[in-house]
């Protein structure tokens, strides 16, 4: 065991390190910029799929075996960090040609630093560090990109951490306003190493790694610089103040303003929300569900269980998901979505779970593909993306993406979000089974799946009376083949075409019985399309657990029972 997690943590530290080296000397020899920013998100993206490898193997042992749990826990940490440096690579890649978009919305600018700053209180009391965070006035409204606050914040405050070595080490977050600028303050200080005056005008270079090695601190030379550009990218200032062996304070100051935007960068449709503070590839473990249980629930048949199509282009990543998954749900998969398009024309699935970058057709043109086609409009997608920008991941909706996981992802986490699709599924066809045709009839109809059923229905309830009326006829009228038909249904109601054809018959029989409960059974029957009144009466009882004569009794003493005005 100890060989295995020795192995990949040693896995994890030979990548970066050659990734760090290699990029350094490309940086040194390349004059190209657009050449360079490609060596970067091409090296960034491939290497975010081997750490996804990585991560999730690290979750199964972690599952198998308990009494390692510090072993294991070590590996998060340095998943996780190499998570964050392979994403500062990417952002430092857009903001250099770019790009990198500002997205602002309204919202309580002091509100939101001041939950940003709490995700760094693991790493400072880890170190015994006091860390005090002043905000002045407590509440400000004003336009901030929130996903730049964040790395903003988080940057800042994680160099004060890595030179604040020594005993009584102290960091302060200080936030102010100046109305008459419209502009947040946001000052960094902390008592630590300091950097020195011969050091100080390389500091926002990339790769500019300074003093580090000196204080026997680990950087990548990418957090400052990246933060500069964020700042700029805001139409803000960053300055700072140093005395070696006394200190540094970092000084921000930020438009939050409207008039500080353009219209293309101002989000009206969205309020900032405290809720969506970013928990975090930081520098400490943190995971959405601490184990993943491979083992199903129930003992389900493969004819019972979800289908599940995979696409993925990484083999080695494909088939441990496919592992790993396969104990809950029915596998297929597919390299790439030219074939994904092929196994969905050929198989009945349930849910696609597909990565965004692949050759021949990439997730973003699957899904378009998928949603667009009214055959298969229903299938839900989740799409895994190792693009983490706000606006990649609002492509990934646009298209009509169902959800999407960051790369590296834990299965528990990808599990998770299957099981919310699953759930939901099931509540939306356990919900129509049991709603009564007048029920139906009054919802409002708010999404595509509501508009396909109400469709369905009202296509029945025109032929009701037609014995010979079955999932052909029920096809054709639809506009669509008896596949899609059934694929549809299933995935909208949980019911063959049959099966929803009977119930229908079934709700429109108890609606005319409750407009008129002096109705003869036959009569009832030839109304909703049966020519044998026994066959008629045993399909009631299983859809509805009592005989037609027994519902019409109880109508009557419902009646009866009535108050009369």
């Amino acid at each position: 065991m100890n060989i295995i997690i020795n192995t990949l943590i040693l896995i994890v530290v030979i990548i970066f390190l050659i990734m760090t080296r290699h990029l350094y000397i490309r940086n040194q020899r390349l004059k190209n910029k657009d050449q360079l920013n490609m060596i970067f998100t091409s090296i960034t993206h491939e290497l975010l799929t081997p750490l996804t490898i990585i991560s999730a193997s690290v979750e199964n042992l972690r599952e198998r075996e308990p009494g390692y749990k510090k072993e294991f826990d070590l590996m998060d940490l340095n998943i996780q960090r190499s998570v964050r440096l392979l994403q500062q690579i990417l952002e430092a890649s857009k903001a250099s040609d770019g790009r990198l978009k500002l997205l602002v919305a309204k919202g309580d600018v002091m509100s939101y630093i001041r939950e940003t700053a709490r995700c760094i209180i693991p790493l400072v009391m880890k170190k015994g560090i006091q860390f005090d965070v002043r905000c002045n006035p407590k509440s400000m409204i004003g336009w901030i990109d929130t996903d730049k606050i964040d790395k903003i914040i988080f940057n800042l405050l994680s160099n004060a951490v890595k030179f604040s070595d020594k005993t009584n080490a102290r960091i302060l977050l200080d936030v102010s306003t100046n109305n008459y600028y419209d502009e947040v303050i946001i000052v960094v200080e902390d008592n630590g190493c300091g950097i020195p005056k011969n050091r100080q005008n390389n500091i926002f270079e990339t790769f500019y790694d300074g003093e580090y090695r000196r204080f026997k601190v680990i950087g990548n030379g990418i957090g400052l610089s990246l933060t500069r550009d964020l700042v700029r990218l805001n139409g803000g200032t960053i300055t700072f103040e140093s005395k070696e062996n006394i200190g540094t304070k970092f000084i921000v100051k930020l438009p939050i303003g409207k008039e500080a935007f353009t219209p293309e960068q101002i989000d009206e449709s969205n309020m900032v929300n405290i809720d969506n503070v970013q928990n975090a590839i930081f520098d400490f473990p943190y995971s959405t569900t601490d184990t993943f249980n491979a083992e199903p629930t129930n003992q389900e048949t493969d004819d019972d269980k979800y289908r599940l199509l995979l696409v993925e282009d990484n083999t080695e990543l494909l088939m441990l998901m496919k592992l790993l998954l396969s104990a809950k749900y029915k596998i297929f998969t597919a390299s790439n979505g030219i074939e994904a398009i092929n196994v969905i024309q050929t198989t009945e699935i349930d849910i696609i779970v597909s990565d965004v970058m692949m050759p021949e057709m990439d997730g973003w043109e699957l899904t378009n593909k998928v949603k667009s086609d009214s055959e298969y409009s229903h299938l839900p997608i989740i799409l895994l993306t190792a693009r983490t920008q706000e606006e990649d991941r609002k492509k990934s909706l646009l298209v009509g993406a169902d959800d999407y996981v960051c790369k590296p992802f834990k299965i528990g986490d990808l599990q998770l979000r299957i099981e919310n699709i699953v759930t939901n599924r099931r509540r939306i066809q356990s919900e129509f089974s049991s709603k009564s045709m007048e029920e139906i009839e009054e919802e409002q109809i708010t999404s595509p799946e509501q508009e396909l059923v109400a469709k369905a229905i009202e296509c029945v309830k025109r032929n009701i009376s037609d014995s010979e009326y079955d999932r052909n006829s029920f096809a054709a009228d639809m506009g669509m083949s008896s596949s899609s038909l059934y694929n549809k249904l299933r995935a909208t109601t949980g019911m063959s075409v049959s099966s929803f054809i009977r119930d229908i018959r079934m709700k429109e029989a108890c609606k005319l019985a409750k407009k008129n409960p002096s109705i003869r059974i036959s009569e009832l029957a030839y109304l909703v399309g049966y020519k044998d009144p026994k066959y008629f009466a045993t399909s009631f009882k299983k859809e509805m657990g009592m005989q037609p004569s027994e519902y019409i009794e109880k109508l009557f003493s419902s009646n009866a029972k009535e108050p009369k005005s």
